[in-house]
Formats: C-alpha cells, sequence, structure tokens
C-alpha cells in the first residue's frame, strides 16, 4: 500500500464535530493542473472526494488508480474514494485504490450482491468502509449496514452527472438516515454526508437536515474568496441550533 504523505493515524476520529466539514471533489478542480488546484485548496480541505466511475453504474468515465496515487503524493488529507462500479469489478477497484492510497473508500448500497465481501476487504486492506445511495434507493436499505460503516452518502441528484439541482427528496433522507443511527447508537459512529445539487442556497438547508459533510465542487473551486466560502460554511448552525 502507499503509504508516503498519508495522513495521521486516527484521521477518522479527528475530523472536527463541531462544524460542517468540506469534501471537495476533484472532478471540479482544473483537470489539467491537479497540482497547482490541490496546493491552491488544501489548506481549506477536510477531505479529498474522488468519484470513480466505470461508464455502466454511473454514466462517466471517472478517476483511475495512478492518478489517485499521485495525489496522495501531493496532500496529507484523508482521500475519499467513491467508487460508482459494477458488482462484477469492484472487489479489484477496492484493492486497486487502497493501494494508490485511499483512505476511506465508500462502495454503493446497489451493490448489495457483493458487498459483504466488499466491506470486509476495505477492512483486511487497512481502509475505512462507507456506503453511498442514489437518489432513487430507498433510505431503508442501508439499516442492515450501518454497523459496519464509518461513513454514508445521500445523493441528492441522479448519478454521475454535473450541474443539476438539488432533489426536493434530499433533506428528508437525510433526516431518514440520522434518525436510523440515533435508534442504533450510532450517531457519533457514522458520519452523514450530502453529494449533488451542493449550492449556497442549498447548503444551509443540507446542513439544517443533518447533514455532517457536504461534497464540494464549483462552490468552493469557482469561489475566488475560498477562505471566506470555508468560513461562511463552517459558521452554519448545526440542526436544532439558532442561526
Amino acid at each position: 500500500m502507499t503509504t508516503s504523505n498519508k495522513p495521521a493515524a486516527g484521521w477518522l476520529k479527528a475530523l472536527p464535530r463541531n462544524r460542517l466539514l468540506g469534501e471537495f471533489s476533484l472532478w471540479s478542480a482544473d483537470l489539467c493542473n491537479f497540482e497547482r488546484d490541490i496546493a491552491r485548496i488544501d489548506a481549506h480541505v477536510d477531505l479529498h472526494h474522488i468519484d470513480v466511475a466505470d461508464g455502466h453504474f454511473a454514466p462517466a468515465l471517472l478517476f483511475f488508480p495512478d492518478l489517485v496515487a499521485r495525489i496522495r503524493g501531493l496532500t496529507s488529507k484523508p482521500l475519499h474514494v467513491h467508487l460508482m462500479v459494477q458488482d462484477d469489478i469492484l472487489l479489484n477497484q477496492i484493492r486497486q485504490f487502497a493501494e494508490a492510497g485511499a483512505d476511506l473508500i465508500s462502495i454503493h448500497v446497489e451493490n448489495a450482491a457483493v458487498a459483504e465481501e466488499a466491506l470486509a476487504l476495505i477492512v483486511d486492506l487497512g481502509v475505512e468502509a462507507g456506503m453511498v445511495l442514489r437518489l432513487e434507493t430507498p433510505v431503508e436499505t442501508v439499516r442492515p449496514w450501518l454497523p459496519r460503516l464509518a461513513f454514508v452518502t445521500l445523493l441528492g441528484t441522479a448519478i454521475g452527472v454535473k450541474g443539476q439541482g438539488l432533489s426536493d427528496e434530499a433533506c428528508p433522507r437525510l433526516e431518514a438516515v440520522r434518525a436510523m443511527l440515533k435508534e442504533a447508537g450510532l450517531e457519533d459512529a457514522v458520519r452523514l454526508a450530502a453529494d449533488g445539487g451542493i449550492r449556497e442556497n442549498t447548503v444551509p438547508r443540507l446542513r439544517a437536515a443533518s447533514a455532517e459533510t457536504v461534497v464540494l465542487g464549483s462552490l468552493a473551486f469557482g469561489d475566488p474568496d475560498l477562505a471566506g466560502r470555508m468560513a461562511w460554511l463552517h459558521a452554519l448552525p448545526a440542526p436544532g441550533e439558532a442561526a
């Protein structure tokens, strides 16, 4: 496994609990200037978010292990690899991205046929495990897996397409998963993330609906005052707090 430039042991528990986290989606970086963009954003990043798509499970072709290994050499921040791939290649992809330096690998709950083996493999490789739900997938499907997870990510738009508006179902779905975590006594063990439709007018709503981290694309990469943008994001009140 790639070990150089990895985050310190215990990085997951060290993530702040008193504010919204910012995952920066490298799909929104300047793809010809990764080194420059990572240097520009790295001080503001809680996690780098790396989407991987095979062109079948999701309608895109996105990042590959050799590129992630190069990114690993540019940052000591945690790398969250989101696998949007079909069942038959999932285990091999997990091995390759763990070797490339991923710190957290999320599979889809829709990979249910191989999820048991996949989650076991992620843990065996010394990587934290997460699950992602497509917008059309009932949130109840993640319940059996919650004790095995460090992250649950809910997509608020159709999978694998940039620039969409946030679905009206996104916030109620976050609240439903938060209720599941509370019921299972896992509120402090599993981080709840929102991905897709992340805009200035939607982030406060997602935060109020219990999102603990949001996957930032153009909202961060396109802001000329990134420090100001992140100060705004960090100041958003938690659910139940006064604005």
